[in-house]
């Protein structure tokens, strides 16, 4: 009896004492806050599409709200005010009026899915609440903006005073999701073993709908959530319950500068390009299979294609990534007809913002050169690289789901602006319709594809983002 009664004792004060951190973190974090705006980003370094709305973000409100400071929370140690300055003018032609405040994370492994071999998607997302603590103990502002999707983090904000502000690409579980485990559809997030199994895959649709609930619970801590898809609007809709408080906004575009480039180009060997992190959902295996059915149909007389695959790594699981696709195109026996392009970057002219120089290989250049765009991934919440395409004057062949079907690959004035496709056989075709296209036809493709990719301009995701950004 008395051993149980010192182990109660102890739980009871180990418990108090807890309680009482937690609520002095609290209070100090509610009496010191900042008149800021922090952006939860935990990888400042990911060159994708989400990076640049962080930067152009931080540049709104720079521009807006110039008596509020900007800060930034990463796990990227090596990041300063000056380093990620000079990052959003070299990888996205951004320039930001002054260097943002730098917070520092330690925890960041908490959200890395290698920390995680099971239960990735939950674990990571209660990972997200112990690195958002760590930063709003370390900076608590006046507006907590969330760019990255950590929808668990919110609750948190609130504890400690934020109003919470977040950008949603995508949903970190959708309606689609839930769908395909109940059809038994291997992907890259639906393993072959539990798409087999009828018991596994009822099992996940139970851990799915759990976590569907617990995301719909914190996502509608959100005081005003922007979201860059008509895709992704109608699932957090559904899913948060908040429409009254969801904005779309479109993701910003720098269309300006490929806007300049020449739509007529050399089709003698006519490029294929591919602008996509080298991540599995991205589908370049998917590439590499069409572009190597295409090889095969072409006729005796007509020249040789190239396909260009150009992206960034975030880290050795990516690196080696590349180096599996690199065997696959050896493979496909196309490898002669391939070329990796890996972590690109922009360059801006110093005195014509987002006109970018054609020196060495940059990303500019590449597109300048290609006739058609290929884009692959299932469900892709917006597709910035798509209309990076379609800007650059390069066709689209994208696939046909969610943003690019939803929202971009539209008809413009009545004309084509390129093609959807969604297996091997729809991909190749139209892969061979842009190459054996006549020069007026793909012209006119490529001019009305312009025309389109002028509404996903920098300029006016600015002016439909700032008016919710002053709410």
């Amino acid at each position: 009896m008395t051993y149980q009664f010192v182990v109660f004792s102890f739980i009871s004060a180990l418990s108090s004492l807890i309680l009482s951190l937690f609520v002095s973190a609290l209070v100090r974090g509610r009496r010191n806050k900042k008149k800021a705006v922090a952006f939860f980003h935990p990888y400042t370094n990911d060159g994708g599409g989400g990076e640049r709305v962080l930067w152009c973000a931080v540049k709104a409100i720079q521009e807006d709200r110039p008596d509020v400071e900007c800060a930034v929370y990463t796990g990227d140690h090596d990041a300063s005010p000056d380093s990620l300055m000079a990052r959003a003018v070299d990888r996205f032609g951004v320039k930001l009026h002054y260097p943002p405040k730098v917070v520092h994370l330690c925890k960041r492994k908490w959200i890395e899915e290698t920390t995680y071999p099971r239960f990735t998607m939950i674990g990571q997302s209660l990972g997200s609440v112990y690195l958002s603590w760590e930063a709003l103990c370390k900076f608590t502002p006046m507006y907590y903006f969330d760019t990255s999707g950590y929808a668990f983090t919110y609750p948190v904000a609130r504890l400690f005073g934020c109003k919470v502000i977040c950008y949603t690409h995508y949903p970190t579980i959708s309606l689609d999701m839930l769908s395909r485990v109940r059809a038994h559809t291997s992907l890259y997030n639906n393993d072959a073993l539990i798409a087999r199994s009828i018991w596994l895959s009822e099992c996940k649709i139970l851990y799915y709908k759990f976590f569907s609930w617990m995301y719909g619970m914190v996502g509608s801590c959100a005081h005003l959530a922007m979201v860059n898809s008509s895709w992704t609007a109608s699932h957090i809709e559904k899913l948060w319950g908040i429409s009254d408080r969801i904005k779309r906004v479109y993701p910003p575009c720098d269309t300006s500068g490929l806007q300049e480039l020449q739509l007529e180009r050399s089709i003698r060997p006519a490029t294929i390009i591919s602008v996509a992190q080298f991540r599995p959902e991205k589908g370049h295996v998917l590439q590499l299979e069409a572009f190597s059915a295409v090889m095969k149909k072409l006729y005796a007389d007509e020249p040789r294609p190239k396909l260009q695959l150009v992206g960034s790594c975030r880290n050795k699981a990516d690196e080696e990534r590349v180096q599996n696709l690199k065997n696959k195109a050896v493979e496909l026996n196309v490898e002669e007809d391939v070329e990796f392009h890996v972590n690109v970057t922009y360059k801006s002219a110093p005195f014509f913002p987002y006109i970018f120089l054609y020196i060495l290989i940059n990303l500019a250049r590449l597109l300048g050169g290609a006739v058609a765009g290929i884009h692959s991934m299932i469900d892709e919440h917006f597709g910035i690289s798509v209309v990076e395409y379609m800007a650059a004057g390069a066709i689209p062949i994208a696939h046909a789901s969610a943003g690019p079907k939803m929202d971009i690959v539209l008809e413009e004035d009545g004309n084509q602006t390129g093609f959807l496709a969604e297996d091997l056989r729809e991909y190749s075709d139209a892969i061979l319709n842009v190459l054996r296209m006549e020069e007026t036809e793909r012209l006119k493709m490529a001019g009305a594809a312009r025309k389109r990719a002028s509404r996903f301009s920098e300029q006016s995701c600015c002016l439909e983002s700032k008016p919710a950004l002053g709410e």
